[in-house]
């Protein structure tokens, strides 16, 4: 399989959010996550292999520290800036009020696929999904977990007057472990992760209507002062799906 240069720095090019944007396209590379990638209903526009187009085009290509079996060129999602995305009744979602780092992003997705979450929204403001260290991240989640960019204060005051919850997580919320968490039927569950420095941003936080704080133990310690992002979001919906079953 021949390769030209012109292709080569076309893929190269795909580093740069820019031009993921105006060409609409990402990169994905390792044999599981384009193994993934070619299951999903996400298009596949071409796969470049180590042994048809050699050693040296791989090295030239890859996003990553080191190149892989296999890169493959995947179309991203028409309705990513979708934000009149429906929320269902009942279903748990996870809203990123502008999570920066590209392995918070990419582990939250994990969690997220992991935990059978109907959703994941973002602050515009947030790590692009498609960043090449994102994408690695997700492990394969990315193509299945339905991912939207939108304002998280209007999707939660979206949330709150369909009747569903909006919870958030605070050094002055009250233990989640000991609280009796609410799973409306007739709107959904909105679980919001906030910035890694800064929190939850006040205009979000003024939108939630249960303020939750995950406890150290023991609970009078004095130790690291908080949780990495993704962290805290495995601990929050982990409890939310024991208190379901």
């Amino acid at each position: 399989m021949e390769i030209t240069n012109n292709e080569i720095k076309a893929v190269k090019a795909l580093a740069s959010k820019k031009t993921r944007d105006e060409e609409g396209l990402f990169v994905v590379e390792g044999e599981k996550m384009v193994a993934e990638a070619l299951k999903s209903s996400f298009s596949v526009e071409k796969i470049y292999r180590k042994e048809e187009v050699g050693d040296k085009a791989m090295e030239r290509m890859t996003l990553l520290t080191s190149p892989s079996p296999v890169l493959a060129v995947v179309r991203k999602p028409a309705d990513l800036d979708d934000a009149s995305c429906i929320m269902k009744a009942g279903g748990l979602y996870l809203a990123l009020d502008c999570i920066r780092d590209p392995g918070n992003m990419g582990t939250i997705l994990r969690i997220a696929d992991w935990f059978g979450a109907d959703g994941v929204f973002a602050a515009p403001d947030s790590v692009d999904v498609f960043n090449p260290k994102v994408v690695q991240a997700t492990m394969g989640a990315i193509f299945r977990v339905p991912f939207h960019y939108t304002s998280i204060p209007e999707l939660c005051s979206k949330a709150v007057k369909a009747g569903g919850k909006v919870y958030g997580t605070f050094l002055d919320g009250v233990d989640m472990y000991s609280s009796t968490l609410d799973f409306p039927k007739n709107g959904p569950i909105v679980i919001v992760i906030g910035n890694e420095s800064n929190g939850i941003s006040p205009e979000t936080a003024a939108v939630v209507t249960d303020r939750l704080y995950i406890p150290p133990f023991p609970a009078d310690r004095q130790g690291s002062e908080s949780l990495n992002a993704a962290v805290a979001t495995a601990i929050t919906v982990a409890e939310f799906r024991r208190q379901q079953r």
